[in-house]
């Protein structure tokens, strides 16, 4: 039983890297982009090893995903925002279809109160 409940686990996770790596492709510019893998992707990667510890049990291996689960939650978004601050600040254009720039909002308040 715990099998079967593993693979549908992975599966889930698969269906979801797969999404995030098709919006990848799919969306207009890099902070949409970074969006798509920090979401889906860790979400999906999650799973996987969710899976993976549902089949396999909490030996070696099983304590090792969790870890890794632990791992990916804190430092995928981390690095999504790390990486779309640096795009935005180096000049990055943003795609046709954004409604709303906060983060130039957010700037000029810090500007003005220098």
């Amino acid at each position: 039983m715990s099998e079967t409940a593993g693979l549908i686990i992975v599966f889930i996770g698969l269906i979801f890297d797969f999404f995030g790596c098709f919006g990848l492709v799919r969306f207009p510019d890099v902070f949409n982009r970074v969006q798509a893998a920090t979401k889906c992707v860790t979400i999906g990667t999650c799973f996987i090893l969710l899976g993976v510890v549902v089949y396999l049990g909490f030996g070696a291996i099983g304590i090792k995903s969790l870890i890794a689960m632990v791992f990916i939650v804190i430092t995928t978004p981390t690095a999504a925002h790390a990486i779309s601050r640096a795009a935005y600040l180096s000049g990055v254009e943003l795609a046709d279809q954004t409604v709303v720039d906060q983060y130039a909002e957010d700037l000029d308040d810090i500007r003005e109160k220098r």
